[in-house]
């Protein structure tokens, strides 16, 4: 059991869209676990995204998350000791991570087109080299190397025009306890290849940016779907090269709709807003959240 002074948890919404019915469940687990430990409880806005995260999206899970009752200690409405809490703000942290990596010879810069990746048998069309969406963290997929090889990281000062991939130790079975779902093992270049940490679009990746930014929070325990259950391999990577510290972790299983799709945000249907503005009360959804799956 984790000292009751030193547990610190987040919650960590994109707002590129409008939060449903899953992630209720999985924030309130979190909330439970910070409140069952006497801890400290985290809000970072993850708008790193500027083409998909909104303001009005920003203000909308904020209020939805305050409705259901969860509270937080730290935040960008609350301000706190780790601040700025939205990642659109933190990128000197990005940089000076981007800059050890690199230093490390950690990550390579690829130059490959998205001609060149959606002629990869191994490569959807639909990917085209950049980042995956929020929804689709875990599916980023296996690079061909193409760019594998390059060993002139060290000439680049700055991480724009190019896409950065951390490479990965090909073979390594990366193991971890989780606390909700048990052993984990992913094997580096089968379960997942060289993944980005850096955009050609100049905008760092999400797994770089929740890495850095949970080290630099002091983040204790990670609560999260289990839809990123395998992002966990490659941040735990990530840890190891930085040489932060490792968190623990808590993946929840995931809601699901009648065709048994996880839900994502273009359900918009099964949003927190939707059914506030319907009039179910709080506890009503958060019931219907935790109904057996």
């Amino acid at each position: 059991m984790i000292p009751a002074s030193s547990y610190r948890g987040r919650l960590a919404p994109s707002p590129t869209g409008l939060l449903h019915i899953g992630h209720a469940r999985t924030f309130w687990i979190a909330y439970q676990r910070a409140l069952e430990h006497r801890g400290t409880l985290v809000l970072r806005n993850e708008d790193l995204d500027p083409q998909r995260s909104r303001p009005e999206f920003s203000h909308a899970m904020i209020e939805d998350l305050h409705w259901l009752g969860i509270r937080w200690t730290e935040g960008p409405d609350c301000g706190g000791s780790f601040g700025p809490y939205a990642q659109s703000e933190r990128r000197s942290h990005y940089l000076e991570a981007w800059r050890r990596l690199r230093s490390g010879g950690f990550i390579y810069p690829c130059t490959c087109s998205r001609k060149d990746l959606a002629q990869s048998s191994s490569v959807p069309h639909e990917v085209q080299g950049h980042e995956v969406h929020e929804d689709d963290q875990d599916d980023e997929p296996i690079y061909p190397g193409c760019c594998r090889g390059r060993q002139d990281a060290g000439t680049f000062a700055h991480p724009e025009g190019v896409n950065w991939r951390f490479r990965v130790p090909d073979g390594e079975e990366v193991n971890f306890a989780d606390l909700n779902l048990g052993e984990h093992r992913y094997a580096a270049g089968h379960d997942f290849g060289d993944f980005l940490v850096w955009r050609r679009d100049n905008v760092p990746s999400y797994q770089l940016a929740v890495v850095v930014d949970d080290a630099a929070m002091q983040i204790t325990e990670v609560v999260r779907g289990a839809d990123l259950l395998k992002s966990t391999a490659r941040q735990l990577l990530l840890l190891r090269a930085l040489a932060d510290p490792v968190p623990e972790y808590f993946h929840c299983e995931l809601l699901r709709d009648g065709s048994g799709v996880r839900l994502a945000k273009r359900h918009d249907s099964l949003s927190i807003r939707h059914f506030r503005e319907g009039g179910m009360s709080p506890e009503a959804l958060l019931d219907l959240a935790f109904q057996p799956l």
